[in-house]
């Protein structure tokens, strides 16, 4: 069922991305009088799922999940109907039009994917309004995974600054390490300010776990249990505080969850404070290492900053975080021509990004991510490749400059090196999907 929710929710928001990326072609075309032939949703090489005549219009939807497209008449792109071309251009056709309204319907696309951006970005601001978690705000300091600790990070640092920067947030602090492929990461660490110098490579491994790099460290209270929980059955309740294992004391949940692994199916003695009151009890600790308990969140602790904002005020904000993600995108595109980094090996395909979709259906999370795709289908359909926008942009561009258009010819071959060169891609992408599967 989980894979099902998030297979779903994948395709809703490809489906959303590529029709309404579609419709950036199709609306300008239409404007321009130019013959719109197909409105396709996914490919349809052989077959169509379902096809609907309207006008001079076909609507449909492919089989083949691989994005969309509109077939423009007099037009070479992924249709390669060259025998349409070798006809006398007509003044219903693209190539008859002039390059100013070629060059506006080729970024109709891309124009209307930062848009969407945009627009999610404001819904989201306004709906549920923005959760911050301040750097300055982490009382306790950070719990560090085995990455962190091999860069020198010690469980209860403060970050206070990247290669010398204010970090505000804490959630950007691994994206502020990745985007300055910094080298140096300022902590305060027993009342000192300390200068913590990054290995050489640890970037391209942070690259594959970025989320769970470092998290906020907090005290380990008792929410709730689990169902048959160990701890319940021994006596442990509600608001109980675990200070220790055994003889081992500790303070936070981190320090719990890391000892507690090292006792699977032994007896421990759990020592809590209830009251004021410390108590020692007997628990079973089960095969999987736990004990069934379920600690109090985050927020009980750690003081997240919660801005709501109205509509007007969400116009700007929503703005100014869509344009942050597109800057943001584009630093870490760099990254994938890394030698140090080798980003490349990072590249997923349809199972990376249906892994990211929560697995119930969580729309805030579903909005977000198909922002952040929105943004990314738009970087990457401005790359000049032919086959992609970007590749049909440079070439307008260079008929607008030198007053003459590009032989037919070279645009038939670079249309088809260009579609190589993404099918190359594709089988690429969703081949580290497959490797990563068997690591």
């Amino acid at each position: 069922m989980e894979i099902l929710i998030k297979a779903s929710q994948l395709i809703l928001s490809l489906s959303i991305l590529i029709i309404l990326h579609e419709l950036g072609h199709f609306i300008p075309a239409k404007l321009f009088k130019t013959k719109v032939e197909k409105f396709y949703l996914f490919f349809d090489w052989k077959f169509s799922l379902w096809k609907y005549k309207r006008g001079e219009t076909e609507y449909g939807i492919g089989w083949i999940p691989l994005g969309g497209y509109v077939k423009i008449a007099g037009m070479i792109d992924e249709s390669m109907d060259k025998e349409q071309m070798k006809l006398p251009p007509q003044p219903w056709e693209f190539r008859s039009k002039p390059a100013w309204q070629r060059l506006i319907i080729m970024i109709g696309g891309v124009t209307v994917n930062v848009l969407l951006a945009i627009a999610i970005y404001i819904g989201i601001l306004f709906y549920y309004g923005e959760e911050v978690l301040p750097n300055a705000n982490l009382t306790y300091g950070i719990s560090c995974d085995s990455l962190a600790l091999e860069m020198g990070l010690r469980n209860g640092d403060k970050i206070v600054s990247v290669e010398g920067k204010e970090v505000e947030s804490f959630k950007k602090v691994s994206l502020e390490i990745i985007m300055n492929e910094a080298r140096t990461v300022q902590v305060m660490r027993d009342g000192n300010i300390e200068n913590i110098n990054i290995p050489s490579g640890f970037i391209g491994k942070l690259i594959k776990q970025p989320n769970d790099f470092i998290m906020p460290r907090f005290p380990f209270v008792i929410e709730d249990f689990g169902e048959a929980s160990p701890a319940k059955a021994a006596g442990i309740l509600k608001n109980d505080k675990i200070i220790g294992i055994n003889e081992q004391k500790m303070n936070y949940f981190d320090e719990f969850r890391a000892e507690i692994q090292k006792h699977k199916n032994q007896t421990v003695i759990v020592k809590v404070l209830r009251n004021g009151e410390k108590l020692s009890l007997p628990v079973k600790v089960n095969e999987q290492g736990f004990i069934g308990v379920v600690p109090k969140s985050l927020d009980k602790f750690l003081k997240i900053e919660e801005k709501q904002y109205s509509f007007f005020e969400a116009i700007p904000a929503g703005t100014k975080k869509a344009f942050t993600t597109v800057s943001d995108y584009v630093g870490q595109f760099k990254l994938i021509f890394n030698s140090e980094v080798q980003g490349y090996k990072q590249l997923g395909g349809f199972i990376t990004f249906g892994k990211v979709f929560a697995p119930e259906w969580d729309w805030m999370r579903f909005w977000n991510l198909t922002a952040f795709f929105s943004v990314a289908l738009a970087v990457m359909n401005l790359l000049p490749i032919p086959a992609l926008d970007g590749g049909h942009v440079l070439f307008l561009l260079i008929e607008m400059i030198t007053g003459r258009k590009l032989p037919e010819k070279f645009l038939e071959y670079a249309q088809t090196v260009g579609m190589i060169l993404l099918l190359a891609l594709l089988l690429f992408a969703n081949g580290n999907d497959i490797f990563r599967l068997f690591q």
